[in-house]
C-alpha cells in the first residue's frame, strides 16, 4: 500500500464517488431507523442528524480508513424502550449525550481492547449474515411491499413478520411498477460492475448507483404520463421532512431536556446504549478492516472516543444514537472509497440535501434503493467465502455457519453471541489438549528482535501480538518464530501475514518468518 492511501486528500476521484454511494444507501437507512426508533413521523429528521453527525464528526475524528457511522437498527429497540421509560424524546437526548461521555471515558481507559478478541470467523459469519438478511429483507422493498422498514436487521419485526413471512407477504402485495424499476435497477448496477464500463472517462467518476436512482424517478414519472396503474407514491418512496423556510428547518433540530439529570432511568439508559452501541462499533470496526483491500488497522480506543464525541453531538442537536454501521461501511469499500474522506463526504450531502432539496429526494422511489442494497447484500455474501471458511477446517466453519444462522434467526448482538459461544468451545477444547504462552525476548537498539511464539496460540493472543508488531521501531529487523508451535490460530496467521506485507514496509521494518504458514484471502476483498 502507498502512503497516498493514508492521505485524505490524495484520492479524492475515488472517495467523492464512493462517497455518493454511501449517501444514497444511507439516506433510506437512517429514515426507517428514525421512524421505527420513535414511531413519530415528525422525529425523522433525527436520523438524518445522526447520519450527518456520523459522517462528519465521527468520520473526522476516527482513525478508521472506511467505517461509516450512522444511526443503526441495532439500537431500535433500545430507543423504543428507552423513549417509553423516560416518557419524552428530549429526555432520551439527555441519555444519548451521557452515553457518548462514558465511551469516551472507555477510550481513554483503553477499553477498545475488547474489539481484538471477536474471532475472525466470527467476524466473517457476522458479514454473510448481514449480506443474507440485507436480501431477504430488501426483496419486499423491490416487490413494492414497504411495511417494514428499510434497513430492518432483526428476524422478528415491528410489522408482526418475521423475515420469512415477510417475503410471502410480499408475494400478496406485487407492485409491477416497482418489480421493473428494482429489475432495471439490478440491471444497471450488474452492467456498471463489467470491466468495460471502467473504461469509459464519465463512468469512473459518476457511480452506477446515482444512475440507478435518477433512473427510477424517470421510470415512475412515465408511468405518471403514460400508466398511471404502475406509479410508486406515499410509502414506496423517500419520505424526507420537507421545511417550508429555514426557521422551520431549524426546528427539526431538538436540545436535551437537561431537567432529566436527576432521574436515575437516564443514567440506566445511558449505559446500556454505550455497551451496546460500543460492541457494535467494535464489532463493525472488525469486519471493515477485513473488507480493507488494504488491510489497514483500525486504532479501536480513539474509535470509542471518536463514537463518543458523535453521540455527544448527535444527542445535544437532536439526532439518534450512533454507531458504525457494517452495511454503509461496505457499501463504502465496495464503491472503491480509500480514505475517511468518502466517510466525511456522505455526511455533508446528507445535511447539504436536507437542507437544500428535500422535495427532489422524496421523488426517489424505495424499489431503486432496495436494488443497491440487495448488491451491497450479495457482496458480503459470496458463496467464495462458504468455499474459504470450509476450506479452513471445523474449527473456523462450524462458528462460522453457527454465527450465520444465529444472526438470522435473532439480530446481530444474539447471534454474535452465540457465534462466540461455539468458537470458545473449540479454543477451550485446543488449550485442554496444549499450554500456551507468548514471549517476547528483551531486546537493544540495533539487534534483531525476536518473537517466539508457544506451542498454542489463539485468537486470545491477537491483542498483544498485534500491539506488540504494531509497537516495533522503525527501521529495525523482527524474526518472528513459530517453529515451536503446535498450532497457530487462522486470526494470528492473519495479523502476521497484514503486517508483514502491509505495515512493515511503511515503517521500512524487515520481516523475518520461521515455520509461519500463509493464510488465505478470503471473501473476494
Amino acid at each position: 500500500m502507498s502512503k497516498s492511501h493514508n492521505n485524505i486528500f490524495a484520492n479524492l476521484k475515488y472517495d467523492l464517488p464512493a462517497g455518493l454511494v454511501v449517501y444514497l444507501v444511507a439516506l433510506p437507512l437512517c429514515l426507517g431507523v428514525a421512524l421505527a426508533s420513535t414511531g413519530r413521523s415528525d422525529l425523522l429528521f433525527s436520523g438524518i442528524i445522526a447520519g450527518f453527525v456520523g459522517g462528519i464528526v465521527v468520520g473526522s475524528l476516527s482513525g478508521s480508513s472506511l467505517g461509516v457511522s450512522g444511526p443503526a437498527a441495532g439500537l431500535v429497540v433500545i430507543v423504543l424502550g428507552a423513549l417509553e421509560t423516560l416518557g419524552s424524546f428530549e429526555a432520551f437526548l439527555l441519555a444519548v449525550v451521557f452515553a457518548g461521555v462514558i465511551q469516551v471515558v472507555a477510550g481513554l481507559l483503553k477499553a477498545g481492547i475488547v474489539g481484538y478478541y471477536f474471532p475472525s470467523s466470527v467476524i466473517k459469519g457476522m458479514l454473510a449474515a448481514i449480506g443474507i438478511t440485507l436480501i431477504l429483507k430488501e426483496i419486499p422493498h423491490a416487490f413494492g411491499y414497504d411495511v417494514d422498514y428499510m434497513g430492518d436487521q432483526t428476524f422478528e419485526q415491528s410489522d408482526g413478520q418475521n423475515t420469512f413471512t415477510e417475503l410471502i407477504a410480499a408475494m400478496d402485495h406485487i407492485s409491477i411498477g416497482a418489480i421493473i424499476i428494482s429489475v432495471v435497477s439490478l440491471g444497471l448496477l450488474i452492467l456498471f460492475d463489467r470491466p468495460f464500463m471502467k473504461r469509459i472517462q464519465l463512468f469512473r467518476f459518476l457511480p452506477g448507483a446515482l444512475f440507478v436512482v435518477l433512473t427510477g424517478v424517470l421510470l415512475n414519472f412515465l408511468f405518471g404520463m403514460f400508466a398511471p396503474e404502475l406509479v410508486l407514491a406515499g410509502d414506496h418512496l423517500v419520505q424526507l421532512p420537507v421545511a417550508g423556510n429555514i426557521n422551520e428547518f431549524f426546528s427539526f433540530f431538538k436540545t436535551p431536556d437537561f431537567s432529566a439529570f436527576n432521574n436515575p432511568q437516564v443514567y440506566t439508559v445511558a449505559i446500556t446504549l454505550a455497551i451496546v452501541a460500543s460492541l457494535e462499533t467494535l464489532l463493525s470496526v472488525e469486519a471493515t478492516d477485513k473488507l480493507d483491500p488494504y488491510k489497514r488497522s483500525t486504532p479501536t480506543n480513539r474509535e470509542l472516543i471518536a463514537q463518543g464525541i458523535g453521540n455527544m453531538t448527535s444527542g445535544l442537536i437532536g439526532g439518534l444514537p450512533i454507531t458504525q454501521v457494517i452495511v454503509r461501511s461496505s457499501a463504502n469499500v465496495d464503491s472503491g472509497g480509500r480514505s475517511k474522506m468518502s466517510t466525511i463526504f456522505h455526511g455533508s450531502i446528507l445535511l447539504l440535501s436536507a437542507l437544500l432539496i428535500p422535495v427532489l429526494l422524496n421523488y426517489i422511489p424505495l424499489a431503486s434503493l432496495a436494488a443497491i442494497l440487495l448488491i451491497v447484500g450479495y457482496k458480503l455474501s459470496k458463496i467464495a467465502l462458504y468455499k474459504s471458511m470450509f476450506k479452513l477446517g471445523k474449527e473456523q466453519f462450524i462458528p462460522f455457519i453457527v454465527t450465520v444462522i444465529a444472526i438470522l434467526l435473532t439480530d446481530l448482538l444474539k447471534g454474535i453471541g452465540i457465534g462466540m459461544v461455539v468458537a470458545i468451545y473449540f479454543i477451550l477444547r485446543k488449550n485442554f489438549q496444549h499450554s500456551y504462552h507468548y514471549e517476547k525476548q528483551a531486546h537493544q537498539e540495533g539487534e534483531v528482535i525476536k518473537l517466539t511464539l508457544s506451542e498454542e496460540v489463539t485468537f486470545l493472543n491477537k491483542g498483544s501480538i498485534n500491539d506488540t508488531l504494531t509497537n516495533l521501531p522503525a527501521g529495525s529487523t523482527v524474526m518472528i518464530d513459530g517453529s515451536k508451535s503446535v498450532n497457530i490460530d487462522y486470526d494470528v496467521l492473519e495479523i502476521i501475514q497484514n503486517f508483514r506485507n502491509h505495515t512493515a514496509p511503511l515503517k521500512n521494518i524487515t520481516v523475518l518468518t520461521q515455520g509461519i504458514d500463509e493464510v488465505a484471502s478470503t471473501g473476494g476483498h
